[in-house]
């Protein structure tokens, strides 16, 4: 089964990182990366630029395009990784790997509902 395992944490501690320490916890998550690849167990990863870079479209009548997040929460979606675990208790441990190296924040698992869509005949 697929797992999404968000990644939340304060935007602006972790914008004010200094390059040195945003290589030190990118080298510490790429060793989690490297086990999970070499198991094939790692699908899509992905570092979400900051919010400010962000748009939002409220889903109302007519709909309404804002620049910016949806809301006002103390952590923000920062990024996520994909990954096959037999179970919660596996998907668990795998971020509990992520957060032994990345300091504060929190992660949140979720399983994934795959969908396909229809082909498109153009």
């Amino acid at each position: 089964m697929l797992y999404a395992i968000l990644c939340y944490h304060d935007e602006d501690t972790v914008g004010s990182w200094t390059k040195e320490q945003d290589a030190d916890v990118m080298q510490k998550l790429s060793v989690v990366q490297e086990k999970l690849t070499k198991e094939g167990r790692l699908g899509p990863v992905a570092r979400l630029l900051p919010t400010t870079a962000a748009t939002t479209l409220r889903k109302e009548d007519p709909p309404l395009v804002l620049d910016g997040p949806f809301a006002e929460t103390k952590e923000q979606l920062l990024g996520f990784y994909v990954v096959d675990c037999k179970n919660l208790d596996e998907a668990l441990d795998v971020a509990r790997d992520l957060a032994r190296v990345n300091p504060g924040g929190a992660y949140e698992i979720r399983p994934v509902g795959m969908f396909t869509p229809g082909s498109v005949k153009l």
